[in-house]
């Protein structure tokens, strides 16, 4: 992967990014964790504010290294929703480091309003080592379905 300007990418709270969504109709939540996390974890809910989620590996398995081709994959996706680069995009992972990393990548490729969702959709673990309890989207309560 080539290098990539710095760029400051917003840090999200789930709340916000959930009102962001449901009030901006143009704005696109992407989920970039891998499809185990997906189906094993679960995914954001986004049918009760008309939407779908937009489901995009950062990191390709079993090397469980980055996809170099992830802002020309996730690209084509963007282009068939028929979102252009001056929406809002949010970006989520398990915890918000992956996530931060793809919206760093995809504002290099052009999109200027990309955010990190703040805690991913699980969060930091808690004081016995689990996830989604503390912060992130599972923790506020919001919409969400199993993979």
């Amino acid at each position: 992967m080539e290098s990539m300007e710095v760029v400051h990418i917003e840090d999200v709270p789930v709340e916000e990014v959930w009102a962001r969504l449901q009030n901006n109709a143009n704005s696109v939540l992407i989920d970039v964790r891998t499809r185990a996390e997906w189906t094993f974890v679960g995914l954001p809910d986004l049918k009760q504010i008309g939407k779908q989620i937009l489901t995009v590996e950062w990191q390709t398995s079993p090397e469980n290294r980055i996809d170099a081709a992830f802002p020309e994959r996730l690209t084509k996706v963007l282009d068939a929703a028929s979102a252009k680069k001056e929406v809002e995009l949010f970006f989520v992972c398990r915890s918000g480091v992956r996530s931060r990393m793809a919206a760093e990548a995809m504002a290099n490729a052009g999109y200027g309003r990309c955010r990190n969702v703040a805690d991913g959709f699980e969060g930091p673990l808690d004081a016995n080592r689990h996830r989604g309890r503390v912060a992130g989207w599972k923790a506020a309560g919001l919409p969400w379905v199993q993979g």
